[in-house]
């Protein structure tokens, strides 16, 4: 019997955006190999925004529609944070 493991990686950032620090929660859980991440943040409301991101050629994009654009806007930069956490 062969066993796979494969490790949940949680991790929380502080990103400035629009001159605010803001805690963002990453979130992989060990369900797939795939690169899958759930990301949630609290907008000014204090409402939780959940948004999925997921690997296509090597860089990390937002799957969910609908995202204030202060969220979209700084796909390049939660891109970056999960591949430099994963290394």
């Amino acid at each position: 019997m062969k066993f796979d493991f494969v490790k949940n990686i949680q991790f929380t950032k502080l990103i400035k955006i629009n001159g605010q620090l803001r805690e963002f929660n990453f979130r992989k859980s060990n369900a797939t190999h795939e690169g899958f991440f759930s990301v949630d943040v609290s907008d000014d409301r204090g409402n939780r925004i959940m948004f999925s991101m997921e690997v296509k050629d090597g860089q990390w994009i937002i799957m969910t529609p609908g995202l204030p654009k202060w969220v979209s806007e700084q796909e390049a930069i939660f891109s970056n944070i999960i591949i430099e956490e994963m290394k």
